[in-house]
């Protein structure tokens, strides 16, 4: 799906924003997608590298069926080179040598149900890649009842967005920094895309979500912060939830330090001077800052631990029980 053939047998992704040229034999930038004789071929179609039954708050999505299980897959492969990446022994080896299993669309959702899950969620890696198996599942899983989630990167490009938009209940998306370098220097790739898809998805009426992994040094000034809030609530929305999360070192940047958390929390106090109505911080469990409050009155509506919802406050018709406002939360009814 979603290829141009040109001349001298070539062909031109549209898939994902780098939009690659792909040669006679040769792969696009993800390493999944193969030119064979003028014909663009998915190489990772039912691949699965990872399975799990995560609580939907690990995604990390808090507005979006809160307390619900995600049967989460991932795949092999990736259409950008994090630096940063977690998950680099699924994202960054060759599908050749990967170590996973197959599973169909109609297998996957079963599993999906039989696990007890309300949402099937493709993570761990970037979904788009996955994208013919991922629009196969989410039309399944929509007809048995299930919520969809990408939790991505955000490179997908307007074609392929607008193809699956409607399956695809909720796209929590990466902003990984405020600036083109990070981008070109850290994840081999550009931001304005992704601006680009995170504004078409709620377009397209996709809850969604927005996390900002805070690295030290590389994208934590006060200014480029306040730059994404205003970006975020011009653009997105003020009701849009927003996640500062703590980096740890890993993969190609074990130089650096872990987040301290006087920088999370200076990115929190510059989301809410910003307007930002749902603000989170990650990765430092224990804290207040995992709870939502109403904005308009601040009582506590749902409060968190480790993932989890430990209580929820909110009432049917999603609003505060001591001031009435409106919550911006997505229920399973």
């Amino acid at each position: 799906m979603l290829y141009d053939r040109l001349e001298g047998g070539k062909v031109q992704c549209r898939l994902c924003s780098h939009r690659c040229r792909i040669s006679l034999g040769k792969r696009g930038l993800c390493a999944v997608r193969e030119n064979r004789e003028g014909v663009l071929y998915t190489l990772n179609y039912n691949v699965v590298s990872s399975e799990a039954v995560d609580p939907i708050e690990k995604k990390p999505l808090f507005h979006f069926r809160p307390g619900s299980l995600a049967y989460s897959l991932g795949t092999i492969g990736c259409n950008f080179r994090c630096k940063h990446c977690q998950n680099w022994t699924i994202s960054q080896i060759d599908i050749d040598e990967s170590n996973a299993i197959e599973m169909s669309p109609e297998v996957a959702v079963e599993r999906a149900l039989a696990s007890g899950a309300e949402v099937i969620a493709w993570t761990y890696n970037e979904p788009t890649i996955w994208f013919e198996y991922t629009y196969d599942c989410a039309k399944l899983a929509k007809e048995a009842g299930l919520g969809t989630v990408y939790v991505t990167n955000g490179y997908i490009t307007r074609e392929g967005l607008e193809m699956i938009a409607p399956y695809l209940d909720a796209f929590r998306v990466d902003i990984k920094a405020f600036t083109e370098k990070f981008y070109h220097d850290i994840a081999g790739a550009k931001l304005a895309p992704v601006l680009e898809s995170a504004k078409l998805a709620r377009e397209l009426g996709m809850h969604v979500e927005v996390i900002n992994l805070i690295i030290p040094t590389l994208n934590d000034s006060p200014d480029e912060i306040r730059e994404m809030c205003v970006w975020i609530r011009e653009n997105l929305g003020r009701e849009t939830p927003v996640h500062f999360t703590r980096f740890h070192p890993y993969y190609k940047l074990q130089n650096l330090p872990s987040t301290p958390l006087v920088t999370l929390e200076r990115a929190y106090d510059i989301a809410r001077e910003e307007d930002l109505q749902y603000v989170y911080v990650g990765n430092v469990p224990g804290t207040e800052y995992e709870n939502t409050f109403c904005p308009q009155c601040g009582e506590l509506l749902i409060k968190r631990g480790m993932f989890s919802v430990e209580l929820n406050r909110m009432t049917d018709e999603r609003t505060c029980p001591r001031c009435g406002r409106q919550i911006a939360i997505v229920t399973g009814h």
